[in-house]
């Protein structure tokens, strides 16, 4: 029996970055999920009788909200339900199956990189046909919908078994449990040479990929293991637990300390990588070098073309502004445009759909090509296995003879977590305040808020991120991050260019040093903020 349910509004569900994530408590509250749901359906129009994917990244809670989605689904008229089995989809399989299967939407349940468990994290997303986030106008009728609303519609139906495969009825509505590997593994396979990579595994090559008690375990597994032939073993931490095992799921240098160390610092590993939570971000390091997310785009962008699925060559590349300016060089290179843009995911969707991007990345760990609308984990681990495989060198000579051809961009991100947000909007508000005065000092020849005119709607989108430019290039931005949970999360990104081979040796945080304490003077974090240093830095 459908069932209308009187609720009241609650007062914080903006949706940020990626959908509205907020701690565990706060989702357990009554109606707290429901309400954010039901403002979602009631933003959207002519979804009666279509198809929904549901799924998520297996985080505590995951289960029964995906419960509760389904029930509430069914009660507004939607004709059919693909979920993953257990509840699971990462963030990429989760767009390729709203894609595959040509699907209204999607609900994706994840905090992404941020901690599980009780006291952990939790977030909903919702991503529209063309299988990425949803752009602002729908994620702001669903804020404006969520201060306004007073029932829900759901169901009294029994919960759906989510660990058997097949066909569900709930009040008419079809619920299919589908395998949450099975098509997302097939793409990868239309997209890379699986032979190469098979060989190259069985020269000896020995890889180690850390799933960080996420998402990606399974996959990884499956494809890695199962269909590339790697070592049983090679994936580490595979199996999805509500807590991550413990693990904060988000793949750097900090939190992937353990693999970092064996690969980096080791003898036994050739390639090591990592994903997060939901499995849209990636880690990449090889004996003796990390390869920041930057220079993995660039990368992956230079030598796209060596595998099948690219082979034609690529439409243009994309990036987030805060990202280093090493794909632009690449870009130049190959006669493409760069595209510049805010942080999140959803801004490449139209880029992508229109056909004028086909790579595209953020310096958090995410990068991603038009094979989805998501950034996607593992399609980079497999892209730079297609890469080793094509050229036979190690991961340290790509890297460095990247650099020797198009020059490196010493690039650092400085997160300082959890500070206070009144402190943080003070920073904020007061580096925007001195724009003009910061222009002219020390070098700098731009000083900006980064605003973005979408190039296919016309969409104007402002305040992202404070810009100094400086006159040889280098580059300082500071930008409040849209997905934390607690306080605010300040980041700072610092960034030179520098030619001259003979100078690409010098470790980053030496080759940044200046800048690193003008970032920190110019604004006055630690008389503003009380922190004297970083709490993390990639």
């Amino acid at each position: 029996m459908i069932l209308t349910v009187a609720t009241t509004p609650f007062p914080d569900q903006k949706p940020g970055t990626s959908g509205l994530r907020k701690k565990v408590k706060a989702y357990q509250q009554k109606n707290y999920a429901e309400n954010y749901i039901q403002s979602i359906f009631d933003s959207l129009e002519g979804f009666a009788g279509t198809t929904l994917v549901i799924g998520g990244d297996g985080r505590y809670f995951n289960a029964e909200v995906i419960q509760r989605a389904i029930r509430m689904a069914a009660a507004n008229g939607f004709g059919r339900v693909l979920v993953g089995g257990g509840g699971l989809l990462s963030t990429p399989a989760a767009s390729h199956v709203i894609r595959h299967y040509k699907a209204y939407g999607g609900l994706v349940l994840s905090a992404s990189h941020n901690p599980g468990g009780p006291d952990g994290d939790f977030g909903i997303k919702y991503n529209i046909g063309n299988g990425g986030p949803a752009p602002e106008k729908v994620t702001d009728a669903v804020f404006a919908r969520s201060k306004a609303i007073t029932a829900y519609k759901t169901t009294d139906s029994a919960d759906i078994d989510l660990n058997r495969l097949g066909d569900n009825k709930i009040e008419g509505m079809t619920v299919r449990v589908i395998d949450p590997v099975t098509d997302y593994a097939a793409l990868m396979e239309s997209l890379f040479d699986f032979a190469a990579i098979r060989a190259l595994f069985a020269s000896g090559f020995k890889m180690k990929f850390d799933g960080m008690g996420a998402i990606t375990g399974p996959y990884a597994t499956e494809i890695l293991e199962n269909r590339l032939g790697a070592p049983k073993g090679t994936v580490i931490n595979g199996t999805p637990l509500p807590d991550f095992g413990g693990h904060h799921p988000d793949p750097n240098l900090v939190h992937a300390k353990e693999l970092c160390d064996d690969v980096m610092l080791g003898t036994a590993y050739d390639f090591g990588a990592a994903s997060d939570g939901d499995g849209d971000r990636n880690l990449i390091v090889g004996r003796g070098v990390y390869v920041t997310p930057s220079d993995s785009l660039a990368i992956i962008a230079a030598n796209a073309a060596l595998a099948p699925g690219y082979a034609g060559g690529i439409a243009g590349i994309a990036r987030s502004m805060p990202t280093s300016c090493a794909p632009d060089r690449v870009a130049a290179k190959l006669g493409l445009k760069c595209y510049e843009t805010p942080t999140g995911w959803k801004f490449f969707g139209n880029l992508l759909d229109a056909g004028l991007a086909t790579v595209c990345g953020e310096e958090s760990f995410g990068t991603g090509s038009n094979h989805v609308r998501e950034k996607d984990g593992l399609w980079a681990v497999l892209m730079w296995l297609n890469i080793l495989a094509a050229t036979r060198k190690s991961v340290s000579d790509i890297v460095t003879g990247h650099w020797k051809e198009y020059g490196r961009n010493f690039y650092s991100r400085h997160d300082y977590e959890e500070i206070e947000t009144d402190a943080a909007n003070r920073l904020m508000d007061g580096l925007r305040g001195k724009l003009g005065a910061l222009k002219g000092q020390s070098g700098i020849v731009t000083a900006d808020d980064f605003a973005y005119d979408d190039p296919v709607d016309g969409s104007h989108t402002a305040k992202q991120g404070v810009r100094l430019i400086f006159g040889d290039g280098s580059r300082i931005i500071y930008r409040l991050s849209g997905t934390g949970t607690a306080g605010a999360t300040l980041r700072v990104y610092i960034e030179r260019y520098v030619a001259d081979p003979a100078r690409h040796g010098t470790e980053t945080q030496e080759a940044l040093a200046d800048l690193i304490a003008l970032s920190r003077s110019l604004p006055d974090i630690p008389g503003i903020t009380g922190r004297q240093a970083p709490t993390v830095i990639t």
